[in-house]
């Protein structure tokens, strides 16, 4: 491009700077670059009603686009050329002038590295949506509220002053309402190289896309608050306290994904089912926002109450996966329902296309649960069944969803060996362990999925904190000496744990009903079991027949019947189970005194 010609272009534009300035001249850029004379501009040729494009000046391209369009040269970044949109922006530039000097615009868009790496690199850059404070730009609205209040008060000012003087006024104070404030805009700015004769250039063509950007930005603020609604829907179907069973510790921690991840539908919950049995359940729905959080909410809701029903884990997950059909056939939810039962020392799980449960012993190995493994809820069509892994005393459980392991581009199986290699060494309470792994895994608050970990602990007891776990068991072979044999053995067991006397009549008293009710309904084996931990005593009879009892109410001249309504008026509750290899087992428990 010939810099001459451009400097002969633009002579009309820099008397119009001239005059907007209230200069009387305007000094070359350069010395070799002297002003010259524009020629009076004549008619343009119209060919079949459309210009001749040859006989179209840059100028009155440049001049005529909505654009904002500068051209500067020379490693200072002098002003050569600033189209009329550039300067109803900003105001007019004076021409010759520093960019730095002249135009503080470009240093708020944090143009001047760009424009050094245009000109020393002979390449275009572009930058996208970037803000800037512009003069006058204003709605429409805005600046006829400004008329009109303005001509009001001119109207106002008009009655003391003459009707005339409060018109000008009015006029004058609505054209310094409508342009004396400025706005912020966004645009999109490309930096093209220009050659000059030697004298390398730049062209800034700034695009206004505030429309764009402010529609963008409303757009960010409804996902924000959308986020925020399934996160405090999130936060609220979660348990707001867990259950803390009586022979393991246990935390959780959930943490949603970063602003740019959507809430999915991770969940946990403890749940105690009664007799030293707890249940342990993490699960997530494999879906993002409200939905996926309401369906998580229906899932854990029937966890609580299919785990009611003491059933084993593989058939809970069995009717999750029918529900989960139901709620919604488009989601489906991977789940581990795991149960501890302090007499066994193990976990018996079942898992729905959940990653393995960890378990970390005493000495720092760690190992992981195998198979069993059945699909994700809501597939359907697959028998799922349990397996088990040891918890003794000392050991340590971890739960967790995919996000805590689940890295792109890496096999998730590293991610759990990694969280393998974590877990060995992570010590300390339930909740420490869980903020050390998920320190270990790198995830921060900017983490692109959401992480729930459950972490339990079967503690190693010595000392007096061992005192307060007793157990106790007795074979009842039948017969009619069964009977007093289970009363004498119990009331032996209470006297010797040093319960009060009336704790121990009702203990006895619940013995006798339980041990009854299975010597006349039961078949052998039948066992008595007598276990105590620091909060409560609980009394449990097995049997070989998997016929559950149930409450109901004894007529006045039934000679049975009653013994099952007995024990749930004395006991603080009470509940029943079929047992793994056949069977049942009946139970109740007293709450200690404090």
């Amino acid at each position: 491009m010939n810099f001459t010609r451009w400097s002969a272009r633009l002579t009309g534009t820099q008397r119009r700077a001239a005059a907007r300035t209230g200069r009387g001249s305007v000094p070359a850029a350069r010395g070799e670059y002297e002003q010259q004379p524009e020629p009076e501009p004549g008619p343009v040729p119209v060919t079949d009603g459309v210009p001749a494009l040859e006989d179209l000046s840059v100028r009155e391209i440049l001049g005529g686009l909505p654009a904002l369009v500068a051209l500067l040269y020379g490693p200072e970044h002098r002003v050569a050329y600033v189209n009329d949109a550039y300067a109803a922006a900003f105001g007019p530039r004076p021409l010759g002038a520093t960019a730095a000097e002249s135009c503080p615009e470009l240093a708020e868009l944090g143009l001047f590295p760009l424009l050094d790496q245009v000109l020393r690199s002979g390449k275009p850059r572009t930058v996208k949506s970037r803000k800037v404070h512009v003069r006058g730009r204003q709605k429409e609205r805005s600046k006829d509220q400004g008329r009109d209040k303005a001509r009001d008060q001119g109207r106002d000012q008009g009655r003391d002053q003459g009707r005339d003087q409060g018109r000008d006024q009015a006029k004058q104070q609505a054209k310094h309402q409508a342009e004396g404030t400025a706005q912020e805009g966004s645009y999109t700015i490309t930096c093209t190289p220009v050659d000059c004769q030697g004298t390398g250039g730049v062209l800034v063509f700034a695009a206004d896309v505030t429309d764009h950007a402010e529609a963008a930005e409303r757009l960010r603020t409804s996902e924000r608050r959308h986020r925020q609604t399934a996160v405090t829907l999130q936060r609220s179907l979660l348990p707001q306290e867990l259950e803390q069973p009586d022979d393991l510790r246990v935390a959780a921690t959930y943490q949603p994904g970063g602003e740019d991840a959507a809430v999915g539908g991770d969940w946990y919950d403890v749940i105690t089912l009664g007799a030293g049995r707890t249940a342990l359940v993490i699960g997530d729905v494999m879906g993002r926002g409200v939905r996926a959080a309401a369906v998580m909410g229906q899932l854990r809701t029937a966890v609580r109450a299919y785990a009611r029903l003491d059933l084993p884990p593989h058939e809970v997950l069995q009717l999750l996966d029918g529900l989960a059909a139901e709620i919604d056939a488009s989601q489906i939810a991977t789940c581990v329902y795991a149960v501890h039962d302090p007499n066994e020392g193990r976990l018996v799980y079942a898992s729905a296309g959940h990653l393995p449960i960890l378990v970390r012993a005493e000495d720092g190995s760690v190992q992981r649960a195998a198979d069993p493994t059945g699909p994700p809820l809501g597939t359907g069509g697959w028998l799922h069944s349990s397996g088990s892994i040891p918890l003794p005393p000392g050991s340590t459980a971890v739960l967790y969803t995919d996000g805590l392991v689940e890295r792109r581009g890496e096999d998730i199986d590293e991610g759990v060996a990694s969280l393998e290699r974590a877990l060995s060494g992570a010590t300390g309470s339930p909740q420490v362990v869980c903020d050390r792994l998920i320190r270990s895994q790198g995830v921060t608050a900017d983490h692109d999925d959401d992480v729930a970990v459950l972490v339990l602990q079967h503690p190693s007891r010595t000392g007096p904190d061992a005192e307060l776990f007793h157990n106790a068991a007795l074979d009842l072979l039948g017969g009619i000496e069964a009977a007093p044999r289970a009363r004498a053995f119990a009331m032996g067991v209470l006297a010797s744990w040093r319960f009060p006397v009336e704790l121990r009549d009702l203990g006895v008293l619940a013995t006798s009903e339980l041990v009854g009710n299975s010597l006349q309904h039961g078949t052998p084996p039948m066992r008595l079991r007598l276990r105590r931990t620091d909060r409560r005593l609980i009394i449990e009879v097995t049997d070989g027949d998997d016929h559950l009892p149930r409450r109901r109410r004894a007529e006045p001249a039934d000679e049975a019947g009653r013994g099952i309504s007995i024990v749930a008026t004395i006991a603080s509750s009470w509940g029943s189970r079929r047992t793994p290899g056949g069977g049942k087992a009946v139970w109740c428990e007293f709450a200690l005194p404090h």
